[in-house]
Parts: structure tokens; sequence; C-alpha cells
């Protein structure tokens, strides 16, 4: 009997220390738990705490006042060919949206037939398809990718042998006007196409240059033309809204439709001036004019000639080849600049929603071979992601590829070969 009665207090003490042990683990799993969730909740407050005081130190870091009161950006990190900037050339302007160029209708030539982006001139000299009786080089910044062709002085910068152009093209360049002073607002470059009897002579007619005529134009605190033929100055005209400020690129832009021509900066038309030209006009000259006050700097100069047929190329041909598309070096991202070219080719394919094609990037042969191929498909995708969502294309209608720099059309020898070759094609299905 006694056994029994110790075997009961036995088992009784035995489930009283396990239903402790039990309550303990659960009250030391709820301690344990609450601990964890607070230093957590700690943890992220301390992350939180240290993002703004990074973020305040940063901003202080990164907007540092000039004299003039602009923002001044920081420089990029182990580019040795970087040269800072002057005071008037350190505002990074903000990147523009693809559909901030809505009402751009630029589309460029069809067939390129002058292209100079300045890397195949060393930095520091003189770029070699380029004459001048003032001075120049090619350098680069820390704000703008690229090589610059920076002007300098006073006098005239053209092409060596000077271009003869057809009835229907169009020019285009990157430009950053800067005064050579800081606090000079009367900052501005002249830009002039007109007929030359001697291409070679840059400085030919003096004021009215060329004999059987031309426009001048200047771009900088303000935007000018004067035209004018054998008779003299026929018509003139200027926007003092149409700025360049100080430091920022711009991308110029030149439509020539026989008698008429419009100006873009940016996505704005300034000029569209229907009879500006005599009919049969044929420009062979066009030049750079500055003069001390202002030290211009130029990229990706090209000329195409030329209308798009873009239409009959798609649908019936069966292939279009575009030069229209742009990219930054070694980006896939689609430039505003593109709107147009991208608009016309969208408004074929909504028409005629049966229509499918195969979007096709290329590059030249600068590079690594799979970098190159890599890069040419995720091209083909962001301009098929932007038909998509831009311009209201099926994306059933779409598919893309890249092929790199295995199918150049031109060898890839020279300025304008090699933008030949970096093209983006649509091949119908």
């Amino acid at each position: 009997m006694k056994t029994i009665g110790l075997l009961f207090v036995m088992i009784f003490s035995l489930g009283c220390f396990n239903l402790n042990a039990q309550i303990n683990l659960k009250s030391k799993v709820k301690d344990q738990t609450n601990d964890r969730a607070n230093n957590k909740v700690d943890e992220g407050i301390d992350k939180g705490l240290d993002a703004v005081e990074n973020g305040v130190k940063s901003l202080f870091k990164k907007k540092k006042a000039n004299p003039q009161g602009q923002t001044e950006a920081p420089a990029a990190q182990g580019d040795s060919n970087s040269q800072k900037p002057q005071a008037d050339q350190t505002v990074q302007e903000e990147k523009p949206s693809l559909v901030s160029y809505s009402k751009f209708d630029f589309i460029p030539g069809e067939k390129i037939i002058f292209y100079d982006d300045f890397n195949s001139t060393k930095v520091g000299d003189f770029p070699p398809n380029w004459n001048s009786n003032a001075t120049g080089e090619v350098v680069t910044t820390n704000l703008f990718p690229g090589n610059w062709f920076k002007i300098m002085g006073e006098g005239s910068v053209a092409l060596e042998e000077g271009i003869k152009l057809p009835d229907n093209y169009t020019i285009e360049f990157d430009a950053i006007a800067s005064p050579k002073e800081e606090g000079n607002t009367a900052h501005e470059f002249g830009f002039y196409l007109y007929s030359a009897k001697n291409p070679k002579d840059l400085g030919e007619g003096g004021a009215v240059p060329g004999e059987k005529g031309g426009i001048k134009m200047t771009f900088g605190y303000h935007s000018t033309f004067s035209a004018y033929d054998e008779s003299g100055y026929t018509i003139d005209g200027s926007k003092a809204d149409a700025v360049m400020q100080q430091g920022k690129k711009y991308h110029l832009s030149f439509w020539v439709q026989k008698t008429r021509l419009r100006f873009y900066l940016d996505q704005v038309k300034v000029f569209d001036l229907p009879k500006v030209f005599k009919t049969g006009f044929q420009a062979n000259m066009m030049r750079f004019e500055i003069w001390e006050s202002t030290i211009p700097m130029v990229t990706n100069f090209r000329i195409a000639a030329g209308l798009p047929d873009t239409r009959n190329k798609l649908l019936v041909e069966g292939k279009l080849v575009t030069y229209g598309i742009y990219f930054d070096v070694n980006k896939d991202v689609v430039k505003p600049e593109s709107y147009a070219t991208l608009k016309d080719i969208a408004a074929i394919l909504n028409e005629v929603p049966d229509v499918k094609v195969k979007i096709f990037g290329h590059t030249d042969s600068d590079g690594d071979d799979a970098k190159n191929m890599d890069l040419s498909k995720r091209r083909a995708a962001s301009v098929k992601a932007e038909l998509v969502k831009t311009f209201g294309v099926k994306a059933t209608q779409l598919e893309t590829d890249g092929l790199g720099e295995t199918k150049p059309v031109a060898p890839n020898d020279t300025p304008v070969n090699k933008a030949l070759n970096r093209r983006v094609e649509f091949i119908k299905l």
C-alpha cells in the first residue's frame, strides 16, 4: 500500500514538474520572441536613422554651391581622362523622358553621309576631319560621356573638305554652350549653312558667306537666324526663350527639305521656315562661328540624307533599317529624341495589327564580342518595350533578338561606317 502511495506521489510530482517545465518553456519562448522582435524593430530604426543621417551628409556633399549659386555634381570616379569642368559646366540636366518629346516630329535622314563622335581622336588633339582658323581640342568631361570637340578662340570651324548636300537632309549634334568668363550671360555661337565658292576658305564672304546664299544661326542666350541670297539679306528672326543654359547639354536638330528649314532645340521646334532657301539652292558648306566670349563643345555630329519611306520599307519590302533610334554608349535605354521615329513605326503597326515583326539590334565592333551581343539584345527588347508602353503596339506583334557585331553593313574602320553598323532593324515575319 505504501508502495502504491509512493508511486502515486512520484507520478503527481513528475506531472507537476512537466507542467511547470511547459509553462516555463512557453514563457521563455514568448520572452525570446519579444526580445527578437524588439531587436528587429531597434535594428530597423537604427538603419532608418543611419539612412537619414547618410542622406543628409550626401546632400551636403553633392550639392555644393558654386559662386553663381549653381549646383555642383560629384566628380566621376576612376576616369583618368576626365577633366574638371569649368564653373559654368557644372549643371547636370535632368534626364528627359521619352514622352516629354511627344511633340517632337523630327525624323533623321535615311542614309548617313557623315558622322563624327570624336572617339577616334586622341584627347588633346584637333580632330582630323575638321579645319579651323581658331583652335580646339578633343576633351572629356566628368558630367557627360564620350569625347567632345571643344572649340576655343575666335574664328571658324568647318569640315575639312566641305560637303555637297542633297535637297533633303538632316543635321544633328549635341552641344554645350558656356561663356569663357563666369557671369557673362551673352554666351552664343554661330552655325552657318551656305553655298561657298571655295569650301576651304573658312572666312569666305565675311558677314554674308557664300555666293548663292545661305543662313546664319546663333545659339546660346537666345536663338536667331538671318537668311540671304545674291541680293542680300532676305529674312531674319529670333526667339528669346529658346535658350541654351550654361553647362547643360542640348541636342540640336536641323531638317532641310528643299526650300524649307526646321530647327529644334531638344524637343522644341524653334524655327519652321518654309521658303528660307531659293528653289535649286544647294549648300556645300557648314561652319561653326565662335567669338571670344564663348567656348562651345560639340559631339555626335551627324549628317543624313533622304527621307525614310517607313511604310514601304516595312510593309512592302519587309525590312526597315532605321538610324533614328538612339542610345547612349554601352546603354540600352532608348533616348527621348527617338520619339518621332518610334511614333512613325508604331502608327503603321497599329494600323495593320495583323503584321508581326522581329526587332534586331546591331552594334559596331568596338568592345567585347559577347558584351556587344548582349547589348544588342537588350536594346531590341527596350525598343519593343517602348513601342508597347508608350505607343500602344500589341506585344504579340513584336519579337526581339540581337546580332551584336556579327552582321555589319560596312567595315568598322571609320566613324561613318561604325555609325552605319549601329542600327535597329525591323523584319516582317
